[in-house]
């Protein structure tokens, strides 16, 4: 199967050709349950389309916790329907759909009582083990198992002594999670689906009380589009609430904001071998390994101000340091900390006061013909929600249509993934990069590896990295253009790549070399590349003065100090 590109010319052609003819199925929302609905529809044999106000995954499918997982605080919640379903998903990933962007990780889980604890918590991820192997798809990963405090600290020398008794040592998975919603939707787009972002709804088309298409804003370039569609789905997360409001329908269920805040430390700021899963009053803190950093995460609050761009606060981010500094021998500070980014849960209110104790299971509805609304869920569990999503849509299809086949599609990269990992040495030689620097793009790109070696080919300065930010060649920034769907600076330095947490500097060094390199690409002249630029120095500056407010009002004044969209 040949790969699709989202080029320039390729979004164009995507608006207008949904605007040409009937739609089985419209997506509304380009996160990772919107991209997986628009997968699972379009591998029905549905001529499907889906539309994204802003960039792909540039609300909470960007912003999370980068963890493929069942959940295993959720088994002590006694949902075990929901662990065993993540348990499942957790296992296709790593194993048939996406290998080259789904990877192993593995925990510590610090014991601080000696018998009753080391029996309660090795139960639980007994039971979790358990129920892995018993999906059918556990044998991806290592079973648990228990450590004495000596080697504890062996694995995890960052620990203080006095912060542990022994520990529990079991494996999830992890992925760049807003690369995973791109492969997504470029994979929807190879078999046939019509995908735009910057293409915004802002009124539904409808006939009585039916729902039968959508009116389109192109932000990018102005002008509208009458998209019409058979069915509709509404998979905007946290936004759902907003997009019902277009048919003066909330619908039967209210999906509620809760913020969760993450940290960006280098590596040699904790010197560990493993993840670590600490317990706080409220929910769990992951500290989680993320190439040559940590990620810290999370904070579990009430949300209810600007869901494009949720700040994070000061309380916040000493909140996330006094918890992990708690049982570290060598203490973190701000100065440690390189990024910092805040995403929203869209969870289904009405379950429990506390947003740590809302379930994370997914609700599917159609409260109008023409209309199916799913919103809730977990990122793990993405593809049954959009089977469900689909189920929902089909039965207003009044036409006979094939069984979700996502089970069995891998996403591009996948195909040829492993073969090429074990033949890393030879394609560094023949690319003149470093193996290292191969293994980093085959875990990023997988087999599609080939599309971005033909531009260093071409162009063999492409070859080298960027300046400031090391970890990435500059062909991954005109491969996102031409290939992946960046459209502005900010859709690069934040979701294409992730030098806007992975640096100290948060990307300013490297945007004018980046914004440079995207131009001819998408055709800017010279004006627009300082624009690009001006725009995303002062979207860092907005984020970096409202990390310093005290809380989330003074936060989210602070971040609004931005603007959104540089007009092209």
């Amino acid at each position: 199967m040949k790969s699709a590109t989202l080029g320039p010319a390729q979004r164009a052609e995507a608006l207008a050709r949904m605007a040409e003819r009937e739609l089985d199925i419209l997506v509304i929302g380009g996160g990772v349950v919107g991209a997986g609905t628009v997968l699972d529809a379009a591998t029905r044999g549905l001529t499907t389309g889906l539309v994204e106000a802003r960039d792909w995954a540039a609300g909470t499918s960007s912003r999370s916790s980068k963890l493929i997982h069942g959940g295993l605080r959720y088994l002590e919640m006694l949902d075990f329907a929901l662990v065993r379903e993540a348990l499942k998903e957790r296992g296709l990933l790593l194993g048939r759909l996406a290998p080259h962007l789904v990877k192993p990780v593995p925990f510590l889980y610090p014991l601080q009582h000696h018998v009753w604890e080391r029996f309660y918590a090795g139960s639980g991820v007994a039971l979790y083990d358990a129920m892995s192997l018993s999906s059918g798809q556990g044998r991806r990963l290592p079973v648990h198992r228990h450590l004495s405090h000596r080697r504890a600290l062996r694995v995890a020398p960052c620990l203080r002594k006095d912060a542990l008794v022994g520990a529990l040592q079991y494996y999830d998975a992890q992925m760049d999670d807003a690369r995973f919603t791109e492969t997504l939707i470029r994979t929807a787009a190879s078999y046939g689906a019509q995908v735009a972002n910057g293409a915004r709804v802002v009124d539904f088309l409808r006939e009585g009380e039916r729902v039968v298409g959508a009116r389109v804003e192109d932000v990018e370039s102005g002008g509208t589009y009458e998209i019409r569609a058979r069915q509709i789905v509404n998979a905007t997360g946290v936004w759902t609430d907003d997009t019902q409001g277009l048919i003066n329908e909330r619908g039967q269920f209210h999906v509620r904001a809760s913020k969760g805040i993450h940290l960006v430390v280098p590596k040699d700021r904790i010197h560990s071998t493993t993840g670590l899963i600490l317990r706080t009053e409220k929910s769990v803190l992951f500290v989680i390994p993320w190439g040559r950093h940590w990620i810290i995460g999370t904070t579990d609050t009430d949300w209810d101000l600007d869901k494009a761009h949720p700040a994070a606060s000061s309380a916040d981010i000493d909140y996330l340091l006094e918890h992990v500094n708690s049982v570290l021998a060598t203490p973190l500070t701000r100065d440690d900390v390189e990024g910092v980014y805040a995403g929203l849960r869209p969870l289904l209110a009405g379950e429990s006061d506390a947003t740590s104790k809302l379930s994370r299971e997914h609700t599917v509805a159609h409260p109008v013909p023409g209309l199916v609304v799913v919103a809730g869920g977990k990122y793990t569990t993405y593809r049954v929600m959009a089977k469900d999503a689909v189920d929902e849509a089909v039965h207003g299809l009044d036409q006979r249509v094939a069984e979700c086949a996502t089970e069995d599609v891998p996403l591009l990269g996948a195909e040829g993934y492993r073969a090429m990992w074990n033949a890393r040495a030879r394609i560094a030689a023949c690319s003149g990069l470093h193996v290292a620097r191969v293994e980093h793009l085959l875990n990023r790109y997988g087999s599609l590896i080939e599309e971005l070696l033909e531009l260093v080919v071409t162009d063999p300065t492409l070859g080298t990295p960027l300046t400031g930010a090391e970890d990435y060649l500059r062909a991954e920034v005109v491969y996102a253009c031409t290939h992946e769907g960046a459209r502005h600076l900010d859709d690069v330095l934040t979701r294409r790549t992730r030098i806007s947490i992975e640096t100290f500097d948060r990307g300013t060094r490297c945007a004018r070399e980046a914004a440079e390199l995207m131009a001819p690409a998408l055709g800017w002249d010279a004006a627009q590349v300082d624009k690009e630029v001006a725009h995303y120095e002062k979207r860092v500056e907005a984020e970096r003065e409202s990390q310093r407010q005290p809380d989330d009002l003074t936060a989210d004044a602070a971040r609004l100090g931005a603007p959104d969209i540089v007009p092209l």
